[in-house]
């Protein structure tokens, strides 16, 4: 998973110091994704638990066509084991069938992140993530209704919760850069529970079980009775989370980027397995022969890594006035996820990471020293968390040496310190489930390894696997784009359940392209 800190990767760190919150409501009325419509948002106080306003809105198919659309808001308990808790709202968009009555049990995407929302996609006119939900859309809505949910605390119709702070100073000097970082993001997260905590917002209320809670309000709602999920990496991963608590709801479900309950950090190893497979595609343009050793990049990686740990470079980076700044780069700054940049290294050219250092601390002095960040995602990944065994797994993997702990070393060191409680090990532990699932996953993805589908797949007996080649994060898209007749089998899946055709791999363009480095090299 994807992971966001308060510093983010600065090379020149700045820190970070808790100034206030900020929680961002909609308006008195929310604009349709047509820009035409509106719908009525009072407040949540005079609504039932469980209740949804609807109004009507369109938007331009990639065909030209309009399609006319139901966007509404539903209201929920914040925290549903409490009985006084306040009810807040969740955006979400019906797209009703082309065929009436529907044919097959509506579909439930679910957006990915923590911290994205398909409706924000919508409401961006001419964009290119509106074009694509759109012809997502367009292409589901023959099968059955299509139901957009959102997640709560990250919705345009209810509330999107963030906290802003601001940089002050430069990281003392001599001090650890990782152990800063993890000091400064702790100082955050006690900070925002203290904040929150006298505020009307309770943010125990943020986890993947409430979002769970939400599809099956919204379902209810709606008059459904089964539904059949479409979701993406954090969707995935809620969509564990609702069929482990709301088995009896689904009917089927399509899964890529696939991230199990225990999964929420990525595997170092798991992630190296996936850049080795993208450096030996690189391996293999001629373009890259000169610039390669013997034992290719791989080798590349280890000798640079292993410098690193001799000695860091030690760059000069101009400021605007003053002496040079001397920023140093250790093998925690170590480029693994850019062949390119690796090469330039092993070669000892280092002019690109210079000017990345050049460029990020101009960056540094000419921003405003403010940082907002939106908190659904550590709220809802510290609850997840990870079980014990995982925990050594992850810590103690050999390839932290080139990947780092970054991924999961601040939520893991501050998961105490957010109010959402722990989901606890008898969730995160995968059980046998015999809903219908199709797992599709891309070989390169470095987000969500494919080793995370082989892991789960089992607990699944009734499931098919089929891995995209040279597929990145999210391989649904490009497969409907580049193999229209696998794309039919998922449909057909889709509208039936029957997955027999649904073929084992399918090849697709390289989702990451390289070009070779432009520096001079002893032949």
């Amino acid at each position: 998973m994807r992971m966001q800190s308060p510093a983010g990767r600065r090379a020149i760190s700045a820190r970070l110091a808790f100034v206030g919150l900020a929680i961002a409501l909609a308006a008195g009325s929310v604009r349709a994704a047509s820009g035409g419509g509106s719908v009525a948002s009072g407040g949540a106080e005079d609504r039932e638990a469980g209740s949804i306003e609807i109004a009507p809105a369109s938007f331009a198919a990639p065909s030209g066509h309009v399609v006319e659309y139901e966007i509404g808001t539903l209201y929920v308990p914040e925290v549903r084991s409490k009985d006084d808790s306040r009810l807040i709202r969740v955006g979400f968009a019906r797209i009703p069938c082309s065929e009436q009555p529907p044919p097959a049990p509506p579909i439930f995407l679910l957006p990915g992140g923590p911290g994205n929302s398909y409706l924000m996609d919508l409401d961006e006119a001419g964009s290119g993530s509106q074009r694509r939900l759109a012809s997502e859309s367009e292409r589901l809505r023959h099968i059955s209704d299509v139901v957009i949910v959102d997640q709560r605390g990250f919705s345009p119709r209810g509330e999107i919760l963030r906290a802003r702070h601001r940089y002050t100073s430069v990281r003392p000097e001599g001090a650890a850069g990782r152990e800063w970082d993890l000091e400064q993001f702790t100082i955050f997260a006690k900070s925002v529970a203290a904040e929150f905590a006298e505020s009307e917002v309770d943010l125990e209320g943020y986890t993947v079980k409430e979002c769970a809670g939400d599809v099956f309000d919204l379902r209810k709602a709606l008059g459904y009775d089964k539904i059949t999920l479409e979701a993406t990496s954090f969707g995935s991963q809620w969509s564990f989370a609702i069929m482990r608590l709301y088995p009896e709801i689904v009917a089927r479900a399509l899964l890529s980027g696939v991230e199990p309950l225990d999964h929420s950090y990525d595997m170092p190893s798991y992630v190296f397995a996936a850049l080795l497979r993208i450096w030996e595609s690189v391996e293999e343009n001629r373009r890259f022969k000169r610039y390669l050793p013997p034992g290719g990049i791989a080798e590349a990686a280890a000798v640079v890594i292993a410098r690193l740990e001799r000695e860091p470079l030690r760059i000069e980076v101009p400021v605007s006035d003053g002496d040079p700044l001397v920023v140093t780069l250790g093998p925690e700054d170590f480029p693994s996820r850019d062949p390119v940049q690796i090469l330039e290294l092993y070669h000892e050219h280092y002019a690109r990471w210079i000017q990345a250092a050049a460029e990020q601390n101009r960056d540094d002095e000419d921003d405003d020293g403010e940082y907002r960040m939106s908190l659904i995602g550590p709220l809802i990944d510290s609850s997840l968390g990870v079980t014990e065994a995982r925990r050594r797994q992850l810590w103690h993997d050999p390839a932290t040496r080139y990947i780092g702990r970054d991924n999961f070393s601040r939520y893991l060191a501050t998961a105490e310190f957010w109010p959402s409680p722990d989901v606890g090990d008898d969730f995160r532990t995968p059980v046998l489930c015999d809903i219908p699932v199709v797992f599709v996953q891309g070989d390169w993805d470095l987000s969500t390894p494919i080793e995370n589908t082989y892991e789960i797949a089992p607990y699944f007996p009734n499931s098919r696997v089929l891995i995209a080649e040279r597929g990145g994060h999210g391989v649904i898209h490009p497969i409907h784009e580049q193999a229209p007749d696998v794309w039919k089998t998922l449909e057909t899946f889709l509208a039936t359940g029957d997955m027999s055709a649904i073929p084992a791999r399918v090849r697709l363009e390289p989702s990451r392209r390289f070009a070779p480095p432009r520096i001079p090299i002893d032949e």
